[in-house]
């Protein structure tokens, strides 16, 4: 008995591993994203959006008519098998969905090319907490008395970068916010194939602000190196983590997920200090430091687990 519970406790770890493997290298990536964001920063911000998103949803769309027509059939027919109410929340909580990226995703430009690269850094320290209470408000999730001192740390931590920036702060909470709805929602939108609901959100995006950019967009750009970026977002900075991201919340909850996404603005301090040359000081450092901490600790129950199994192993060979 005692040794089929460990070959349950094991297969769990290994399924739940998954999980944080998609979610942090979906995090590991956006950290990377001002590397590709930053040659085209003289574009208007409402530009690189619209390519951004008319990009992903032409090759979204083309993979899933090319690739996934089963996928398709199977989602319609479970949102037909669907109650009336249930499907009234699954067309809201995927309307949502989209809004959501959108606003995200425009504000996080604006303020990487007109604010600062630390602003978009202190945005997705700030998402992690509002994820968490937004979670544990909404989907009820539970949290330990050890992941709550894990949010008590990188509020602190926050509240340290936030010294003498407070419009930084303002323009992070925005942007966290819009990403933290994004996460709690989806979360609660189970049971559809997760490549069909990010080609949704992405499509409706497109065709909202489709209307818009004979408007408010600029000249059509003709610099190769435009187009180049444009594709990198659209395939390795939008797609590829945005699917993973989403695949990570079907296996484990949105404020672990959450409390993953501050390795983004780590890397991308990183970056800032190191390859943009941009002011660091002492107290930035103490500050990432103790979210860093936050990040740990909040995952500490999964590394220890991961820990005490690679133990085992090594005893056992």
């Amino acid at each position: 008995m005692l040794h089929q519970k460990e070959n349950i406790s094991k297969a769990t770890l290994v399924k739940t591993t998954k999980y944080y493997i998609a979610a942090i290298s979906a995090f590991t990536t956006w950290g990377l994203f001002s590397l590709v964001l930053r040659p085209i920063h003289e574009y208007p911000s409402l530009d690189i959006l619209f390519f951004r998103v008319f990009s992903c949803s032409i090759l979204m769309l083309l993979i899933a008519l090319l690739f996934k027509r089963k996928q398709i059939k199977e989602t319609v027919e479970i949102f037909k098998a669907l109650p009336k109410s249930e499907k009234r929340k699954s067309i809201l909580l995927n309307i949502g969905g989209s809004a959501f990226l959108m606003g995200n995703w425009f504000t996080y430009i604006y303020v990487m090319n007109h604010v600062s690269v630390k602003a978009t850094s202190l945005a997705y320290l700030v998402c992690p907490i509002l994820t968490t209470i937004l979670a544990y408000f909404i989907l009820h999730e539970k949290l330990s008395k050890t992941q709550w001192i894990s949010v008590g740390l990188s509020i602190s931590g926050c509240v340290l970068l936030s010294y003498a920036a407070i419009m930084d702060m303002v323009f992070s909470i925005i942007i966290g916010l819009t990403y933290a709805s994004y996460l709690v929602s989806q979360r609660a939108n189970k049971g559809f194939d997760k490549f069909i609901v990010l080609t949704f959100h992405i499509t409706l995006a497109a065709l909202v602000l489709l209307p818009f950019y004979p408007v408010f967009g600029g000249p059509v750009p003709t610099e190769f190196k435009f187009y180049l970026c444009i594709e990198t977002i659209a395939i390795v900075f939008t797609i590829i983590p945005l699917f993973l991201n989403l695949y990570a919340l079907s296996g484990i909850n949105s404020s672990t997920v959450g409390m993953l996404l501050n390795i983004n603005p780590m890397i991308a301090f990183g970056l800032a200090a190191f390859f943009f040359k941009e002011n660091i000081t002492p107290l930035q450092i103490t500050a990432y430091g103790i979210i860093f901490t936050a990040v740990l600790v909040f995952n500490s129950h999964h590394i220890f687990a991961i820990k005490q199994k690679m133990t085992t192993i090594s005893k056992g060979s």
